[in-house]
């Protein structure tokens, strides 16, 4: 059975740099593989970094192997640093890409990967250390990100994995399938999403054109009204509306978003303009 945990990171021993140097030189395949097993605990250590519930631990010790012959292959005797140094952020840094890249069921952007793992790791860590789950202050103390960062990146730990909608729910008799007892479908995560693209696609406006944007959207103002309002002519307002429309439809496409989406039909943007005609 294969050993989860490595107290400390194994130092490099008086003959390793020998060994070091000579496959540098010779790129014998016979020493990679003697560099191989002799720093394998390291390899060993660097996987028990990354130990979760729901990935085996030989799964991570062959991820960490694959960043020690990389290490291997890439060091140069020459820098002076030791290989230990060297190698482990190496088989760290594959250790990240495979949680990053293979690891998740629903994959939220890197940052938020890169805390949601550093959350977990230092999670287990505490729960061993203190025999308790780990508070939110005590994580964001640990981990150095704040309550709000500890937070979501414990939201989108859950990305790791699914629970099947056949799954069945309760015992005997009452037992269904999960997917039979969700309810009816609920807009709202829809509405959310579009109002943070909403924010996002307006910070690219001027604040004169968010205003100009705000009478038209939320007052419903004409385009005559809105040149009252702002001290415009109409034809003015008209062509103001349709370079802000086009602004927001490149920025959309950008987002891989569409305009009448995310604004409703009224704001789509086509080869007849942005805005009705007639609306003035």
């Amino acid at each position: 059975m294969t050993t989860a945990y490595a107290p400390a990171p194994p130092r490099d021993a008086p003959g390793d740099a020998r060994l070091l140097r000579a496959f540098a030189t010779t790129r014998d395949q016979r020493m990679r593989e003697q560099l191989v097993v002799r720093y394998l605990p390291l390899a060993r250590y660097a996987a028990s970094q990354y130990v979760r519930h729901s990935e085996p631990f030989d799964d991570l010790l062959q991820v960490a192997s694959v960043g020690l012959l990389k290490a291997i292959d890439r060091f140069d005797p020459a820098n002076g640093a030791t290989f230990s140094s060297f190698a482990l952020p190496t088989m760290l840094g594959e250790l990240r890409r495979h949680f990053r890249d293979r690891g998740w069921t629903v994959r939220p952007p890197r940052t938020l990967q890169e805390h949601a793992l550093r959350v977990e790791r230092v999670a287990d860590d505490l729960l061993r250390q203190f025999g308790h789950s780990p508070t939110v202050d005590e994580l964001a103390e640990a981990t150095g990100l704040s309550h709000e960062r500890v937070l979501e990146a414990r939201e989108a730990a859950a990305a790791h994995g699914v629970t099947s909608l056949s799954v069945r729910v309760g015992d005997g008799d009452d037992a269904a399938e999960l997917g039979d007892l969700i309810g009816i479908e609920d807009d709202g995560f829809a509405r959310a999403d579009d109002r943070v693209t909403v924010a996002a696609l307006l910070r690219t406006l001027t604040q004169r054109e968010r205003d100009i944007l705000w009478l038209r959207m939320e007052e419903d103002l004409t385009q005559s009204e809105i040149g009252r309002r702002v001290g415009l002519s109409q034809m003015h307002v008209s062509r103001l509306l349709r370079e802000i429309l086009e602004k927001l439809h490149t920025a959309a496409v950008r987002e891989g978003r569409g305009t009448e989406r995310v604004f409703g039909k009224r704001a789509g943007v086509g080869t007849a303009g942005a805005w009705p005609a007639t609306n003035v």
